[in-house]
C-alpha cells in the first residue's frame, strides 16, 4: 500500500476498495524549490498529498511573512476554506524544497460522493482531524511557554531544524528568531 493509500485510509477511516477509489482521483505534480502551489488570492482547486519535500504555508500581515504550518513527506496541503467554500486563498504554500505531490482536483473530489456511499462521514472524519491538529497548535501556543513549544516541535520534527531556514520555525513556533536561537543554544549546551 503507498504513503497515499495509508494516508487515506487513517484520515478519510476507508476500507480498501474507498481507498482505491479515491486514491485513482489523484495526479502527479512536482514542484520545484520556491514554487508555489497555492497563492493568496488565487482561487485554489487542488489538494494535494506530499510523497517528498516540505511546503511551508504563510500568508503576510503588516508586510511580515506568518509561517502557519510546514507540510511534510505524508501530510495533505490544502488551504481548506477555499478549497471546500471556492474562496480565494487564505495562505501561500510554497515549495521550500523540490517536492513531489499527489492532487485531487476540486471538481473530482466533490464528485466523490457519487462513486463512494459513504463519502459524507468519510469526509467529515477527515476534517474532524485537520480540525484536531489545529487545536493540538492552539493549545500548544496558549498552554506552553517558548522553550516547551521548541521542545515538542523538535522532538516531532527534528530534521526540519537542518533543512528550513530559522525565521521561518521561529514564526511557526511564535516567538522571534533570536529568542528560538538562545532556546537552541541552550538545548544544545
Amino acid at each position: 500500500m503507498s504513503q497515499l493509500s495509508n494516508q487515506i485510509k487513517a484520515f478519510f477511516t476507508a476500507s480498501d476498495a474507498e481507498v482505491g477509489e479515491i486514491e485513482k482521483c489523484f495526479k502527479p505534480l512536482s514542484l520545484s524549490k520556491n514554487e508555489y502551489f497555492i497563492k493568496e488570492g488565487r482561487y485554489t482547486r487542488k489538494l494535494g498529498f506530499i510523497e517528498s519535500g516540505i511546503i511551508r504555508e504563510y500568508l503576510i500581515v503588516d508586510g511580515k511573512e506568518i509561517t502557519k504550518w510546514l507540510s511534510v513527506s505524508g501530510y495533505f496541503a490544502v488551504d481548506i476554506a477555499g478549497f471546500l467554500f471556492d474562496r480565494p486563498a487564505r495562505w501561500n504554500f510554497q515549495a521550500l524544497t523540490d517536492c513531489h505531490m499527489q492532487v485531487i482536483d476540486q471538481r473530482d473530489y466533490h464528485e466523490l460522493h457519487r462513486v463512494i456511499p459513504a463519502w459524507t462521514l468519510m469526509e467529515k472524519n477527515f476534517l474532524a482531524r485537520c480540525f484536531t491538529v489545529l487545536e493540538d497548535r492552539v493549545v500548544s501556543h496558549l498552554s506552553l511557554n517558548a522553550e516547551e513549544r521548541y521542545k515538542l516541535f523538535f522532538q516531532a520534527y527534528p530534521e526540519l531544524f537542518n533543512q528550513v531556514p530559522l525565521q521561518y520555525l521561529a514564526s511557526l513556533l511564535g516567538m522571534t528568531p533570536e529568542t528560538l536561537s538562545r532556546i537552541r543554544s541552550r538545548q544544545n549546551s
